[in-house]
């Protein structure tokens, strides 16, 4: 079976030849098969906006070479990757227009992958498709399509994203700790939101986020990161298991240092 997602002996280092040299990733290797949702954990610098940025473009690899289905997309500029990737970012007015209104922004993310063009094409029928799709977020913006996106909570932007960025069911999705700046009531409701649309379009995912409950309740995989490598790889059997306890004891056998970065939230 060809993996969803493959990345081979990965490398980046940051201001090489300088004093501030930092190596970023050191030979990642990873693969997600169809419908495997990845959850992402590791203190700060450990290299997991990196791998994110890798993957969706944002930055090459300086050695390592990344696949989608089998082919070769190292070279491939992030707006062309558009047509298999969908993300979220931490940031929530980063993954939408806020000038527009949700059903142009849903029409952009209708398009996404398409021939870029200047007008935004809304008929009745696809209004229909919006609003129904929007119902499914359970928070009543199928009744304001026309509203404009900047007026929008933090949460309700959030939620949006989310929705434009599964809309046309991209062959990867990644989160980019995308709970991290909302308040504990509206990040536990985009992280429902989240395992719902994940699981119900059976969508590979792949996951950053700083909340160890999190990381263990959400998916079928864990991985942990530390100093740009992969520490930790934990399947689905083992994680049914794990406790938060049992995995800063792992990181700290493995590492040989306790997890430190003041970032990481243990409980939800």
């Amino acid at each position: 079976m060809i993996s969803v997602l493959e990345l081979s002996h990965v490398s980046k280092l940051f201001n090489p030849g300088t004093p501030d040299e930092k190596i970023a990733l050191q030979h990642i290797n990873l693969k997600l098969n169809p419908g495997d949702f990845v959850t992402i954990i590791g203190s700060n610098g450990a290299g997991k906006s990196t791998l994110m940025n890798i993957i969706s473009g944002v930055m090459k690899p300086d050695a390592g070479a990344v696949r989608i289905d089998g082919q070769e997309i190292s070279g491939l500029p992030e707006y062309r990757r558009s047509r298999w990737i969908g993300r979220v970012f931490q940031d929530p007015m980063a993954g939408t227009a806020p000038r527009m209104t949700i059903e142009e922004n849903l029409a952009m993310a209708y398009r996404r992958g398409a021939r870029r063009g200047l007008s935004v094409s809304i008929n009745a029928s696809r209004r229909s498709m919006f609003r129904e799709s929007l119902e499914r977020l359970g928070i009543g913006l199928e009744n304001r399509l026309r509203a404009k996106v900047g007026l929008l909570s933090g949460g309700e932007r959030q939620a949006l994203s989310l929705l434009m960025a599964t809309f046309t069911k991209p062959q990867i999705l990644l989160l980019d700790e995308h709970t991290a700046a909302l308040d504990p009531a509206r990040a536990e409701l985009i992280t429902r939101l989240t395992d719902t649309i994940v699981r119900e379009m059976q969508l590979t995912t792949l996951m950053v986020t700083h909340n160890m409950e999190q990381a263990i309740r959400l998916g079928n995989r864990l991985i942990m990161m530390d100093k740009g490598k992969i520490i930790l790889d934990i399947d689905e059997r083992t994680k049914k298991d794990l406790t938060i306890e049992k995995l800063l004891g792992e990181f700290e056998r493995i590492s040989g240092h306790k997890l430190s970065d003041d970032r990481v939230v243990l409980g939800g």
